[in-house]
């Protein structure tokens, strides 16, 4: 049986972001000129496969070229002698709004609150205390990290866990889902399709969506990592 401690104080959190502009003609010749220089480095310009001319969709992963529309969230309960999931996924086209509510809940956490991500030292957590400093909106403290010694940083990597030292190793969170025996939240959407779904189909419910997925899967990661069973469907509530 677990104990009723194992996973209290956890907050799992996901993020979903665009570039700032549909088109690269939309922003100014400064910011164009920026874009260029920074699109040089991205990984699939540099190997050819994507021609820096057509990177403007991938502007999303750079927190000075992208906004977050979307950010997924979860964390467990004890009830009825059982673990259950809470999921919730806040999503605005204004950046500030979300960021807004989002860091009033961040603030109503307890101190003790350890936030989860997959990849998130490497992308979430940063991404977001980029774009709240851009936005204005102080950093609540459990990303506030600046003058924090390693081990007073709160937060837990799922991929720095699975890493087991070895940095030069990769897997997204589809992949540990497949390796670890549960369903890839990829089946109707996948991080690819986010500029598309976004832009062109203007479908933020969707993504909304696919973000509390991906947010299921993280919490089913951690509890396999900890050779625990996934939750079943019935234990896991959707908030609105």
């Amino acid at each position: 049986m677990l104990h009723s401690d194992s996973l209290e104080n956890l907050f799992f959190i996901d993020i979903e972001t665009v570039p700032c502009t549909e088109n690269f003609s939309d922003l100014d010749s400064t910011w164009q000129s920026l874009w260029l220089q920074k699109a040089q480095y991205d990984p699939l310009v540099r190997s050819g496969e994507i021609a820096i001319e057509n990177a403007w969709p991938r502007a999303g992963i750079y927190a000075e070229f992208g906004k977050i529309i979307c950010i997924g969230m979860g964390y467990f309960v004890y009830e009825k002698k059982q673990w259950h999931a809470r999921i919730k996924s806040l999503s605005n086209p204004d950046e500030k709004i979300l960021l807004t509510e989002f860091a009033h809940i961040m603030l109503s956490l307890d101190a003790s609150t350890r936030l989860c991500a997959h990849n998130g030292k490497e992308f979430d957590f940063p991404y977001l205390c980029r774009r709240l400093i851009i936005n204005g909106i102080p950093l609540p403290d459990l990303l506030d990290l600046g003058g924090k010694k390693p081990w007073e940083i709160p937060h837990v990597d799922t991929l720095e866990w699975w890493k087991f030292g070895d940095h030069k190793s990769y897997a997204s969170l589809s992949l540990m889902a497949k390796t670890l025996g549960l369903p890839s939240p990829k089946e109707e959407l996948d991080g690819s399709r986010i500029y598309q779904t976004y832009y062109a189909e203007n479908n933020l419910q969707s993504i909304a969506d696919y973000c509390k997925k991906d947010v299921l899967t993280l919490m089913n990661v951690y509890l396999r990592l900890k050779l625990l069973q996934a939750l079943p469907a019935e234990q896991v509530v959707n908030l609105p």
